[in-house]
């Protein structure tokens, strides 16, 4: 069955980085669509970035534009998130996702803590 499993989060000062992993296996992931989502404390889950698996395009949300990089690595199966400059408000569970469409996505995975400090 297809599994996405995220690695690499943790605790960073503010104005630091972080690199997240998102491992995918269980199906070829051509034309698929991954995305990364982030849910704080009493928050709803928001996007962050998505990338076609195999055009490579990207896409981000305002409030990481210019911070934060997407990209994926086929060979591996694993999409990355580069995070730079990190904020407090950056605080979040981190996810990652697949799907056919960018309005829906069929797979997740269990999620990456990620704690900016000020």
């Amino acid at each position: 069955q297809v599994q996405l499993v995220e690695s690499g989060g943790g605790l960073v000062q503010a104005g630091g980085s972080l690199r997240l992993s998102c491992a995918a296996s269980g199906r070829t992931f051509s034309g698929y669509v991954m995305g990364w989502f982030r849910q704080a404390p009493g928050k709803e889950r928001e996007f962050v970035a998505r990338i076609r698996w195999t055009s490579g395009s990207s896409y981000y949300a305002d409030s990481v534009k210019g911070r934060f990089t997407i990209s994926r690595d086929i060979p591996k199966n694993t999409v990355y998130l580069q995070m730079n400059s990190l904020k407090p408000e950056d605080t979040a569970v981190y996810y990652c996702a697949a799907g056919v469409t960018t309005e829906h996505y069929d797979y997740w995975g269990q999620g990456t803590q990620v704690t900016v400090s000020s």
